[in-house]
């Protein structure tokens, strides 16, 4: 509101060639209280009005006028805004204690569609798979709660060579017994092993490539051991999905476009698109400085490629998504420019919806975890001694692993540390959930009447932190960045902390007003919490 009125009188003094829309975007909250609470920067305007922003801030502040302004002062070429702390303090939590307070509806409904997780079946569900699947949900409950709907897929990595690596080393060393009782620490091992023998043995590899052309070609004995490491491994990842309280609208693997593949090479063939090189056929992108994308090997079998150009047709189709995010690490930049850049040559006008979100490394001891190199902590065994260490309470411990990845940049590396994800200190989920459960606290001390009329200079900075949700829940989703969000709540809950420390809440006179502020901090904290993928502990 008052960003809306600020920029709506900056046009009226600066005239038509500034939009209220473009001058919005130039306020700023400034870093100092004493330099008010909104601050509009000049420098900008030096050249247009050809006088120093100095003077352009005092014309600028002689002329701002709303009852909404306490005050306004021109300094070092910023115009500074005090607000009325009364009217905006009561405004403010007539809006924070609403349960959909922080939503928006500029998603009118528009699909999103989300592949996220994508664990490769017959590999324990390590630390390094955590990433994508806690960012993805998370980017999903921010893509509902702006009004879009979204679509959350879960596209298993079944299907590739890889898989003929994995059946070339159950037939040399594979156990049923052992596979039954413990299924993907067994093919793990094997496959670790393969890859370890396959440096000495170069014929491994060959016959890993032979395997697989068997299983594309449907070969029955292939397909039967595929089909049962699929079956035994997506049972295991539904245990650890259920931990993480993770759902999806569809569950669907590499290889269910193994039939379907077809259409899409006979599509680029039609378009003129399919050249042959080395024996392969390739999508040449030189126009984009990029290298070709491979299309169909030349031994006859297709790439991960050509079933992400597949699944991309058939996802559009099916969803007529306003945006497609592939929330996928750093290392896969290439492949899916490639992917977009195919499709936009085939005529395909969604392609440019498709988004690749990115993320860091799940690092251990600085270096990135790898099942083929043996070197992985599984996130079952770290969900369980999280659960333990927060004194068998599973929602801080699995709310602890949750926010120690997502209080990241989306783009920068998460080094692993159990003992960091579990203080009670500091920039933890743990802080958190001891924050909300001390505001809980205090609401049930005491029957209070709901009065929004707080007199009370001390909580405006928690006040104005309250006021900044909803344009957070925005930026966190324009930005396809979750960690803005545990951000947030990071510095709401210590502003909640200064206040409850140095402010006495219950029997005085301000009781019924200071008790509606701690609501206001309770339902936005909750909301947050579950904008992360995070459940709310109201006792500790």
């Amino acid at each position: 509101m008052e960003k809306e009125i600020i920029a709506l009188q900056l046009a009226h003094i600066l005239g038509e060639e500034f939009t209220p829309e473009d001058l919005k975007q130039k306020l700023e909250q400034p870093k100092h209280s004493s330099h008010g609470d909104i601050a509009f920067p000049c420098f900008f305007l030096a050249r247009h009005f050809r006088k120093n922003p100095q003077n352009i801030a005092e014309d600028v502040s002689a002329q701002l006028n709303h009852p909404i302004f306490a005050d306004t002062e021109a300094l070092h070429g910023y115009v500074n805004i005090f607000l009325d702390q009364s009217f905006m303090t009561d405004h403010i939590l007539r809006r924070a204690t609403h349960i959909d307070y922080g939503r928006h509806r500029f998603g009118n409904g528009e699909r999103v569609v989300l592949d996220l997780s994508a664990p490769n079946i017959a590999k324990p569900f390590s630390m390094g798979h955590l990433r994508s699947t806690i960012i993805g949900n998370s980017l999903g409950l921010l893509a509902e709660y702006c009004g879009y709907k979204p679509v959350k897929i879960n596209y298993i990595g079944d299907y590739g060579t890889q898989f003929g690596h994995l059946l070339a080393a159950y037939e040399r060393w594979g156990d049923k017994d052992t596979l039954q009782e413990n299924p993907l620490k067994m093919l793990s091992d094997i496959y670790v092993r393969f890859h370890e023998e396959a440096k000495q043995n170069p014929s491994l590899t060959e016959a890993g490539r032979d395997w697989f052309k068997r299983l594309e070609e449907g070969e029955e004995e292939a397909a039967a051991l595929w089909s049962r490491f699929r079956e035994l491994s997506l049972e295991e990842f539904d245990k650890i999905y259920k931990q993480l309280d993770i759902t999806f609208d569809l569950t669907r693997g590499e290889a269910y476009y193994s039939d379907k593949m077809g259409e899409t090479i006979a599509i680029l063939e039609e378009k003129g698109l399919l050249e042959q090189s080395e024996g392969a056929l390739v999508v040449r992108l030189d126009e984009y400085d990029l290298p070709p994308c491979l299309i169909v090997k030349s031994n006859g079998t297709t790439t991960y490629a050509t079933r992400d150009l597949t699944a991309a047709i058939d996802r559009y189709r099916a969803y007529h998504f306003a945006e497609s995010l592939y929330v996928v690490g750093n290392e896969q930049i290439l492949h899916f420019e490639q992917i977009r850049k195919v499709l936009e040559k085939a005529g395909f006008p969604w392609a440019s919806s498709m988004k690749h979100i990115s993320f860091g490394m799940m690092l251990q001891d600085g270096k990135k975890m790898s099942t083929r190199k043996g070197r992985t902590i599984l996130l079952e065994d770290v969900l369980e001694e999280a659960r333990e260490r927060a004194g068998g309470n599973a929602d801080i411990g699995t709310g602890a692993v949750i926010f120690h990845d997502l209080k990241h940049q989306r783009q920068n590396d998460v080094e692993f540390s159990l003992d960091d994800m579990l203080t009670f200190e500091g920039n933890t989920g743990p802080y958190l959930q001891y924050t909300y459960a001390r505001a809980v606290s205090l609401t049930e001390k005491a029957d209070f009447d709901f009065r929004t009329d707080l007199k009370d200079g001390s909580a405006w900075e928690l006040v104005k932190q309250l006021h900044l949700f909803p344009d957070e829940t925005e930026r966190a989703f324009y930005q396809k960045d979750p960690s803005i969000i545990a951000r947030y709540l990071l510095k709401l809950s210590k502003h909640f902390n200064q206040y409850y420390a140095n402010t006495k809440i219950l029997q005085t006179d301000q009781t019924d007003q200071r008790l509606t502020l701690v609501q206001a901090v309770i339902t936005v904290l909750k909301k947050g919490l579950h904008l992360l993928g995070m459940k709310p502990v109201e006792k500790m």
